[in-house]
C-alpha cells in the first residue's frame, strides 16, 4: 500500500458527502480520489483503480452500501471498505460485515476517530466504534465446542487479532517474524472460514477465544 491512503467517499446526501471530502482533505496521509452518490457509482470508481479504501454509507439509492460492499470485496479484494452510517442496529452491522466490510463507524465519529479508523482499516485491522463493539460482543455468546482444528499458536494469533493488534505488533508480542505471522493467519482463516479480520474477530468472540487469558 502507498504511504498515502487513497479513499473514495460514498454517501447519497450531497451535503454529507461534500463535508466528508472536505474533512478528509484535512487529514495527513489521506487523499480523496472520488466521491459517489450511490453504490453503483462507488463500484465504478473502484473499478477505475487508484483506490485503497471506500468510506461507505449503507442506505443509498440504486445500489445500497451493503450490496456495493459485497461487489467491491468480491471483485476487488485489495480494496477495504469502512462503513460510516447513521445506523448501528444489529441487522445493519451484521449484513455489512457479512458483505465484507472491515470496519464500522457511526456518523457520531469525529475527525480524529475517522482518520484513525481509515488508517487501521487500510492496514488490515478491524475497526469498530465503541457502541458497535458493544453490540457485537453482546450478540456473540461463546459456543462451547472446538476451534476447528486450530493449533495453540494459531489460537494465540487469533486472540491477538481480536485484541486489535496489527501483524507487526503480533510478531513483536510472540517474538516471531511477520512472514510467520502471515502464515499463521492464512492457515487460521482457512480453517475457520474467515475472509478477513472482521470475520475472524467475530469467530474469536463466538468461541470465547478473545476473552481467554
Amino acid at each position: 500500500m502507498n504511504d498515502v491512503i487513497r479513499v473514495v467517499v460514498a454517501d447519497d446526501q450531497q451535503v454529507v458527502r461534500e463535508g466528508l471530502v472536505a474533512l478528509l482533505g484535512l487529514l495527513d496521509g489521506i487523499e480523496v480520489t472520488g466521491a459517489a452518490g450511490n453504490g453503483v457509482e462507488a463500484v465504478a470508481l473502484v473499478a477505475q483503480g487508484n483506490v485503497d479504501l471506500v468510506l461507505m454509507d449503507l442506505k443509498m439509492p440504486v445500489l445500497d452500501g451493503v450490496a456495493a460492499t459485497a461487489r467491491i470485496t468480491a471483485g476487488f479484494p485489495e480494496v477495504a471498505v469502512l462503513v460510516l452510517t447513521t445506523y448501528a442496529d444489529d441487522a445493519s452491522i451484521a449484513t455489512a460485515l457479512r458483505a465484507g466490510a472491515r470496519g464500522y463507524l457511526t456518523k457520531d465519529a469525529g475527525r480524529a476517530e475517522i482518520g484513525a479508523a481509515l488508517r487501521s482499516t487500510a492496514a488490515g485491522q478491524s475497526t469498530f466504534d465503541p457502541e458497535v463493539s458493544k453490540r457485537l460482543i453482546a450478540g456473540l455468546a461463546p459456543e462451547p465446542a472446538g476451534n476447528d482444528g486450530l493449533t495453540a499458536r494459531e489460537t494465540e494469533v487469533l486472540r491477538l487479532i481480536a485484541r486489535g493488534l496489527s501483524n507487526p505488533e503480533i510478531a513483536a508480542h510472540l517474538f516471531i517474524g511477520e512472514a510467520t505471522v502471515k502464515t499463521h493467519i492464512n492457515n487460521t482463516f482457512a480453517k475457520i472460514g474467515a475472509r478477513h479480520r472482521a470475520e475472524a474477530v467475530r469467530y474469536a468472540y463466538r468461541k470465547g477465544i478473545a476473552s481467554d487469558p
